[in-house]
């Protein structure tokens, strides 16, 4: 597991700085793989200019890097602007209706061409109250209108399990994705999201998207005695992690792992945090090899 999961790990590049040379020159010096793009220069990844995404694809290619995905915010938005909903990080991009996300992920389709790669990113809309009981409908619909523009360009839609939103655990993204029926909508597993929002992410959020996934992110979180989450070090938190790598092992996952570490170091940097990230996976990869000798 341990050789074959480093050849398929990267990093999301604003994890490591906004400077993009800065992070495309951290993964390849660390011996990742690949880089996903959400933001650059404190620039969404959807503003991006025609030349903007070809110069990031120049300078990830010359250090011997792919682009993986497309870490887009589409439609992370209310399903319907009336209601009231939660709301979450948007990454530098303002609150859009519906149909401005529609336009969005056409752009996310033409920049995923441009970079080489075609896989993005969605999520399910804000959380309503009640979202399975009283919108999986309107929910489900929209995504398949979703898929149908991402089968037609030859897309993989990535959906992640994101407390903020409508699929904010396992067990929800799995419906929507099960329900949408299409091999271009598949789960982005975060297994530190799930646990975040307090629901344990393995056995019990794994068996729920096991067999639907298709990318997978990394980070770790601690939950303190008042409830209250926090993004910490990979191998710090509570996300059983050797567990939850023997489970995608025994099933035959060979997807991407993604390092999104969400931790920046009291007094410290992203760059920083991301480091002692990926040192305790370092950390949990060595003890997972010492347990399958």
């Amino acid at each position: 597991m341990t050789n074959r999961m480093v050849d398929r790990l990267g990093v999301i590049t604003d994890e490591v700085s906004a400077d993009l040379v800065t992070a495309l020159d951290f993964a390849s010096e660390k011996g990742l793989k690949h880089v996903e793009i959400r933001t650059v220069d404190g620039k969404n990844v959807l503003a991006l200019s025609d030349g903007e995404a070809d110069r990031i694809r120049e300078e990830a290619e010359s250090r011997g890097l792919f682009i993986s995905c497309i870490a887009s915010p589409v439609f992370k938005c209310a399903l319907d602007a009336s209601r009231s909903v939660a709301d979450g990080d948007r990454f530098n991009q303002e609150e859009r209706s519906v149909s401005e996300h529609f336009v969005m992920l056409e752009r996310a389709m033409e920049l995923a061409e441009r970079l080489g790669t075609n896989r993005i990113r969605i999520f399910s809309f804000w959380r309503e109250q009640e979202p399975l009981e009283r919108y999986e409908d309107e929910i489900v619909r929209q995504l398949s209108r979703a898929v149908k523009l991402a089968e037609a360009r030859g897309m993989l839609l990535l959906l992640e399990n994101e407390p903020s939103c409508n699929g904010g655990f396992a067990e929800e993204v799995a419906r929507f994705v099960s329900a949408v029926d299409s091999s271009s909508l598949r789960v982005l597993w975060d297994p530190g999201n799930e646990q975040y929002g307090s629901r344990p992410s393995y056995p019990d959020g794994y068996a729920a998207v096991r067999g639907l996934l298709a990318h997978v992110h990394l980070k770790d979180v601690l939950i303190d005695s008042a409830g209250k989450s926090a993004c910490v070090p990979i191998g710090s938190g509570v996300v059983p992690y050797i567990e939850q790598f023997q489970g995608l092992e025994q099933d035959g996952y060979t997807g991407l792992f993604t390092i999104e570490t969400h931790f920046i170091p009291e007094g410290g940097t992203a760059l920083e945090g991301t480091a002692m990230s990926l040192a305790g996976l370092a950390v949990l990869l060595d003890r997972l090899q010492a347990e399958t000798r």
